[in-house]
């Protein structure tokens, strides 16, 4: 992997409701990612940016949707999402304060 292909892969973590259950119930981390990543680049970007290992990754595409007001259309832009699966003890911590 490109060095500087690790800063691209992942854009940000998904903090929601259903992503805080997931990681308290099976250690595992929701990110935004590029669409054109693969999972080998996720599991790689994941270990060298937060120095954890990973046991699995698992993705999702989500296509946009056609959105209205009045008579204009708008699109929503499709986006990649990835639940990364951490060893056992291995933390990942977003640093919010």
């Amino acid at each position: 992997m490109n060095p500087e292909r690790k800063y691209l892969v992942l854009l940000a973590p998904i903090i929601s409701e259903k992503s805080t259950m997931v990681q308290q119930q099976s250690n595992q981390f929701v990110f935004k990612v590029a669409r054109d990543s693969t999972k080998l680049e996720i599991k790689s970007a994941v270990e060298k940016l937060f120095a954890v290992q990973v046991l699995s990754v698992q993705t999702c595409n989500y296509l946009g949707k056609e959105k209205r007001m009045g008579r204009h259309v708008g699109h929503r832009s499709s986006w990649k999402k990835a639940y990364v699966r951490l060893a056992e003890g291995s933390n990942i911590d977003y640093g919010v304060a």
